[in-house]
């Protein structure tokens, strides 16, 4: 029996092949297709409804595989693609079990404000997502390996499986890391929760099924992939090898088990509406892990952006700023920056924004008014500001943003006690090596 991957609507189908060795063979007419179509919808229920769920599992898995190939994460990165990736990674891992825990809290509130029982497949998506959250955050491996006694250790954060992860990425990078929520990954786990929360069952199950599935795949690429950059032994690699490794790997019982609320949730003659949903779920995983390389090979080796996050000195106003982690900044000794001790890390419009606290910011002007600085109306400090050298832009302080996501800072001294020659000497000097340039 096969599961078979239409080439014309690119979407992945549940159904027994015609007979032994035979491939539906891409069809370029219509009234064929549709034909083939409705010989799959009728298909689908039987092959999903009486099949177990490690059947549905593999062959969903091998579905993927030939419908999208080679996950992205098994490409060959570099050490410093790598490091720029993995705080993404721990973004996602450290937030996904409470995603999933918190994932049916409005179908609940929905049964209270109706005063109405809890549907059965409310039930069923609730008990296999409390599980997963459970085991993601190491309960279930501590009570496997202790038994009830070993209740009182769930309290061990770090066997939390994200934290699992640090461990390892501190061991490869040879420093801690903190988790990188970018607008990528926001966006991605934004709405990996609309999903995982949807009112409608086939939705919920086809989102926590395509979780699981890519997952397997997603953790065994990347593993390979830094056991080959980082030159190291693979069951060195906790995280990794608890999830894909060895003869007993947890992910494959996190597959089957989503995989089995197929059965359950998916009723007969809907097959096709649950493959659908599916492929959308798996996409959206894949997609957020080919966003990421796009993010870290954006810049070249060494140079990709990540995520800065900031703040005034008393927290009133927080912000994120787009730059490398090895930061270029400017010391400045006109009069306002030799006061202040503002270190300047020059950035475009749309490099910075605001996360809370626009209303505590108050501007000042002087000289020419062509800079605003902005203060915290409260504590004082200036965070950021509109530069003159660039009013389109933003100059941050660097010594509000956070140091754990710097590796470096490099200084350059402005002379902006005498603006005008300084700037018109930095221009004159830019000409100049562009010159160079184009006569080399």
């Amino acid at each position: 029996m096969n599961a078979t991957v239409d080439p014309a609507n690119s979407s992945i189908s549940l159904l027994p092949s015609v007979g032994p060795g035979t491939k539906l063979a891409p069809v370029k007419d219509r009234s064929l297709l549709m034909a083939r179509n409705q010989m799959r919808s009728s298909q689908a229920s039987q092959f999903a409804l009486d099949q177990p769920s490690q059947i549905v599992c593999e062959y969903l898995t091998e579905q993927a595989r030939a419908l999208f190939g080679p996950h992205p994460l098994a490409a060959e990165l570099s050490e410093g693609q790598l490091a720029s990736l993995l705080p993404e990674y721990l973004a996602m891992s450290q937030a996904f079990p409470y995603l999933q825990a918190g994932s049916q809290k409005d179908l609940i509130f929905d049964a209270m404000h109706h005063n109405r029982d809890l549907p059965r497949d409310i039930e069923l998506t609730s008990v296999v997502g409390n599980f997963i959250c459970w085991d993601e955050t190491g309960g279930y491996g501590q009570v496997l390996q202790g038994g009830k006694a070993a209740l009182p250790d769930i309290l061990a954060t770090e066997n939390f499986h994200s934290n699992l992860l640090r461990q390892d990425a501190s061991r490869l990078l040879g420093r801690a890391i903190q988790p990188n929520y970018s607008a990528t990954t926001k966006r991605y786990l934004h709405s990996l929760f609309a999903g995982l929360s949807s009112k409608d069952p086939v939705v919920r199950c086809a989102h926590m099924v395509a979780f699981e599935l890519h997952a397997a795949e997603m953790i065994r690429s990347l593993w390979t992939t830094l056991v080959k950059a980082f030159d190291v032994r693979a069951d060195d690699l906790v995280y990794f090898r608890s999830h894909v490794g060895g003869e007993d790997p947890a992910e494959k019982y996190h597959g089957e088990m989503t995989t089995r609320l197929i059965r359950e949730l998916v009723p007969a003659g809907s097959n096709g509406r649950f493959c659908d949903e599916f492929d959308r779920a798996y996409r959206l995983s894949l997609q957020w892990c080919r966003d990421l390389l796009r993010i870290v090979a954006l810049e070249g080796e060494g140079r990709a952006e990540i995520e800065h996050h900031g703040r005034c000195h008393c927290g009133a106003v927080k912000f994120r700023v787009l730059a490398p982690r090895a930061l270029s900044a400017v010391r400045c000794n006109c009069s306002i920056c030799q006061m202040s001790g503002f270190l300047h890390l020059l950035v475009p419009g749309d490099k910075l924004s605001i996360e809370s606290g626009e209303q505590c910011l108050t501007s000042y002007q002087f000289n020419k008014s062509i800079a605003r600085h902005t203060f915290c109306r409260i504590c004082g400090v200036k965070p950021f500001y509109r530069p003159r050298s660039n009013p389109s832009g933003f100059s941050v302080n660097v010594g509000c943003l956070d140091r754990r996501a710097i590796d470096s800072i490099r200084i350059d001294d402005f002379d902006g006690e005498h603006w005008e020659q300084a700037f018109h000497a930095i221009h004159e000097d830019m000409e100049a090596s562009l010159e160079d340039q184009t006569l080399e």
